[in-house]
């Protein structure tokens, strides 16, 4: 008991004093693991497979929420394999040069060639975080990471299948008749609900046929929990599921930051090559901001996709653990990238806050480029004769909307960053667009905006909200009245300190909401 009263003493408090320096809590939890190693605590053994636990839960959750179709692109799939190419020999070179000056002995090409692959990578556990953070899964510039990731995790299995030496096994091929079996008889599973049973059913898909199974096939467990969660995402309840895996998947991926720092403790040898290995990130963004703008997308979204995959895959040390294991890669290399890959997620997340704002502002100083000249995904929005404007069309938004429509005939438009989202809306005979409201060209595009009267703020993400307040504002939108719906009291007190003319609490509002149904309901009784 005093040993795990220990780690939770450390481990929240690094946490805690991350938040108090307006940095990522998990900039506490790289901490807390090495601070634990450097003071001789012993790690638990379970604290490893919490971790794995974790990771593995996360990759289910892309899965549940991921639409492949966005993997099609090519702006996903070019960016990607480009990206891996252009690093990977710009990487082999940079080793060389570090070899040739003395930084560490000689390697074989291949090793440093290798390294260099695995260096090109991205980390999917930080991206994937900071997108859920942001509410920003869906927005393109998340589905674009997302999409690189899964490319780049694709190519890693392969990479660790090599290293340990062995294909996967023949009777993967049992696979392709597996997951369609698979699909159809999870067809109805929603019907569990959304309590205990469903969410014990979810981690058993994450952890039985998809990491176990996967693993026992030679494959990789983290690619089956992906597949497992593409199975059932087009079933109904796929995102209920994800909500309800969040917090669970949240606290067991605080094992897997905090077992980084037990990889050693590294020597100032140690420190100085992986410190200069960070050289490389700002080629990773420059790479990837480039790829992105020639196939079309606008400065924005390059910008937010470049800064959010410049950082080093937590694969790297899976790799080299194993290359060190087989013999072909030098121990020192295993610490080197431990203090490369927890730098880079220091660096990645300071460049990464909460708010996009910022890289925002910064993307609006590049040069801009003609409305035909862009990928027709990223273009401007057409805001028509709307009196009202709802921003973020989920089930809050999408009430607002009914109401202002039918209720007080009001011409709303609903605006919502999920395509899947749209298209479904749409088919229903909403009148939403895609865009992102926390974008500074969504408002400085917009067409025919004189008409509006009303801005609702339905985005479930606090910052999005603010963030969007900020942008309507920027562009003189304030003989509108703007209203907001918030979670939390104190996002409430937050909203109303910025001016807002209502802000409803979620809660709060469905009461009042149910009581005025009731009330009217009594009314009718004979």
């Amino acid at each position: 008991m005093g040993i795990a009263v220990t780690y939770l003493a450390l481990i929240f408090g690094c946490g805690l004093l991350a938040r108090l320096l307006k940095l990522p809590a998990l900039i506490g939890f790289l901490g807390a693991g090495f601070a634990l190693n450097a003071l001789g605590v012993e790690q638990v053994d379970a604290l490893s497979v919490l971790a794995d636990i974790g990771v593995t839960l996360m990759l289910f959750a892309i899965g549940l929420r991921l639409d492949l179709r966005s993997l099609l692109g090519k702006h996903v799939w070019v960016t990607a394999g480009a990206h891996m190419v252009l690093l990977t020999v710009i990487g082999t070179a940079f080793l060389a040069g570090m070899s040739a000056l003395g930084a560490f002995g000689p390697e074989p090409l291949h090793v440093l060639a290798t390294l260099a692959l695995v260096l090109s990578f991205s980390s999917t556990i930080f991206v994937v975080k900071m997108l859920q953070e942001r509410g920003d899964e869906q927005a393109l510039y998340g589905s674009i990471c997302i999409g690189v990731l899964i490319m780049q995790d694709i190519v890693a299995v392969v990479v660790i299948s090599i290293s340990r030496g062995q294909a996967p096994s023949l009777f993967s091929l049992g696979l392709l008749i597996v997951i369609p079996a698979l699909y159809w008889a999870t067809r109805h599973w929603y019907r569990l609900g959304h309590g205990d049973m469903g969410a014990l059913f979810g981690i058993a898909m994450a952890l039985i046929p998809g990491y176990a199974l996967f693993e026992w096939l030679g494959l990789s467990g983290s690619l089956g929990a992906l597949v497992m969660g593409l199975i059932l995402a087009p079933h109904p309840g796929a995102d209920q599921l994800s909500h309800t895996l969040f917090t669970v998947k949240e606290l067991l991926l605080v094992g897997f930051f905090v077992t980084i720092g037990f990889q050693g403790l590294p020597t100032w040898h140690n420190v100085g090559v992986g410190m200069l290995l960070l050289l490389l990130l700002p080629l990773h963004a420059l790479a990837y901001w480039g790829l992105l703008w020639l196939l079309g997308m606008r400065n924005r979204t390059s910008v937010l996709s470049a800064l959010l995959l410049s950082n080093y895959s937590e694969f790297a040390l899976i790799i080299a653990a194993m290359g060190v294991s087989a013999g072909w890669l030098a121990p020192h290399w295993l610490l080197s990238l431990s203090i490369a890959v927890s730098a880079g997620f220091i660096v990645s997340a300071l460049v990464n806050p909460r708010s996009v704002s910022l890289a925002s502002r910064f993307a609006q100083r590049l040069p801009a480029r003609p409305p035909h000249k862009i990928h027709p995904d990223d273009r401007p929005i057409e805001l028509g004769d709307a009196t009202a404007i709802v921003l973020g069309m989920g089930r809050v938004g999408l009430a607002t909307y009914r109401q202002l429509t039918e209720a007080h005939q009001y011409t709303v438009l609903g605006v919502e960053h999920d395509p899947t989202r749209v298209h479904h809306l749409r088919e229903r005979g909403v009148n939403v667009v895609e865009g992102d409201a926390t974008d500074y060209d969504f408002w400085a595009r917009l067409i025919g905006s004189g008409t509006v009267r009303i801005v609702v703020l339905a985005m479930p993400a606090q910052h999005a909200n603010i963030d969007a307040l900020r942008e309507l504002r920027s562009f003189g939108y304030g003989q509108v009245t703007v209203a907001a719906v918030a979670s939390y009291q104190e996002d409430v007190e937050e909203l109303e300190s910025l001016g807002l003319d209502a802000v409803i609490r979620l809660y709060e509002g469905a009461g009042e909401t149910l009581a005025d149904r009731s009330v009217a309901a009594a009314r009718e009784l004979p």
